[in-house]
């Protein structure tokens, strides 16, 4: 294993990036508020190495490598906005409506196990117009599975910058997800600055969308069909999945003037043994379709690490923190990729893990050393984010070509917007 532990000491420059200079002029009708009527003739940008050009997107497998691992993420956006309205002085529901926004489980804390829980169950969440909200609980009656039934909602105080609510609701025949099917609302990014509709529930999720968790797609993903995904597999590319649950913290603007001020959202993970296999099988390259791929895949090479130093370590403690990557005394480990990807392997094997669930906080920025990603499939981000800066740590700074280009033919940005396909 060629892993040095003892400590060398670099700068650390990325916390110093102005995020001002990671700027660029998008107006409203550059903004896609709707997808292509055909998800995969979205146009492709391809940025090759300096090199800038364009396709249609249903193309995308003609540039890839034969034999290439391409990496996907599955996770499913749930209806996470609920309304309730609070009760006038005759008890009629006339009152104020007050929105809650699901951002993550409290109880149980566990994505699966939430989602069938049946008569009550807990969410750390938003909640809009809450002045309106002083006390008591909120109560909506809804029809699920042709039965009626009342939830309730209440209040229990502040966590952290969110809230804890308890939802509890009197049909136990009822999980919680069925009535989130039923009462809830999907959660599109605010800057479409429109109301959710019917064709949204399809649209906004990708076609290989399985585990729930998500309160925003993994946009980068919205392009494929199936007919782009058959032809992958028929040009030999190997395809893999993992799942990250995108949270409400992806549309955090960075208000500090330099990133080293700003605080990167918690993202949960899971990653079955069998793609940590594929990664190594693939020399540890990847194709990662998205930016939560991206953070996800270069998240295992630090958990890897972690296993190193401590090799009874649990998995809540595998976390990834926001500047960890950058640390003098984690870069001076210099531990190769495949040693970092087989220890966190064989700690899973150890522990007869089928799927490893642990959470991540890292920010990819100039000054980041990428370990697994050779080739991204992304969207086109808003000015002055964190996932622009991904970008440009990835293509080495060469951002404003790939943009510049964007904006002078045409291309739609953001959710609903074109692709591009990254090759530094």
């Amino acid at each position: 294993m060629i892993c040095d532990l003892f400590p060398t000491f670099a700068p650390m420059k990325t916390k110093d990036i102005h995020i001002r200079d990671y700027n660029y002029p998008l107006t409203d009708e550059r903004i896609a508020k709707f997808p292509m009527s055909e998800r995969d003739h979205s146009k492709l940008l391809i940025y090759n190495k300096g090199a800038v050009g364009e396709d249609v997107f249903y193309n995308l497998p003609n540039y890839l490598p034969h034999g290439a691992l391409m990496v996907f993420n599955n996770t499913k956006v749930i209806q996470a906005r609920l309304h309730f309205r609070k009760t006038n002085a005759n008890g009629e529901l006339l009152g104020a409506l007050i929105e809650i926004f699901l951002l993550e489980p409290a109880q149980p804390a566990d994505y699966e196990q939430m989602f069938q829980t049946t008569s009550r169950c807990s969410w750390l969440c938003i909640i809009g117009n809450q002045k309106k909200w002083k006390e008591g609980p909120l109560i909506r009656t809804i029809k699920v599975k042709d039965e009626t039934l009342t939830i309730q909602a209440t209040r229990k105080g502040e966590h952290g910058t969110s809230q804890w609510i308890d939802f509890e609701w009197d049909n136990n025949r009822v999980n919680f997800a069925e009535i989130l099917d039923a009462m809830g609302e999907l959660p599109i990014p605010p800057y479409l600055n429109r109301e959710a509709q019917e064709s949204d529930k399809s649209t906004y999720q990708t076609v290989y969308s399985k585990i729930k968790g998500s309160v925003a797609a993994p946009t980068a993903g919205l392009h494929f069909t199936q007919r782009v995904l058959d032809t992958l597999s028929n040009n030999g590319i190997e395809c893999e999945e993992l799942t990250l649950h995108v949270g409400a913290g992806t549309f955090k603007p960075v208000k500090s003037d330099v990133i080293g001020e700003h605080e990167m959202h918690t993202e949960y993970i899971a990653v079955r043994r069998h793609t940590i296999e594929r990664l190594i099988a693939h020399d540890c390259k990847a194709v990662a379709v998205g930016t939560t791929s991206v953070r996800t895949l270069e998240s295992l090479y630090y958990m890897g690490l972690k296993v190193i130093r401590t090799p009874d370590i649990t998995e809540e403690k595998l976390h990834v923190s926001q500047w960890e990557p950058y640390d003098s005394e984690v870069i001076g480990m210099g531990c190769e990729i495949r040693d970092a990807l087989q220890a966190l392997l064989d700690w899973m094997m150890r522990r007869k893990l089928t799927v490893l669930h642990s959470s991540t906080q890292i920010i990819i920025a100039p000054g980041y050393d990428y370990k697994i990603v050779k080739m991204l499939v992304t969207n086109f981000h808003q000015p002055q984010s964190t996932l622009l800066l991904l970008v440009s740590a990835f293509v080495k700074g060469d951002w404003r070509k790939i943009y510049d280009y964007a904006l002078n033919h045409d291309f739609r940005f953001l959710s609903y917007g074109d692709s591009s396909l990254l090759i530094p």
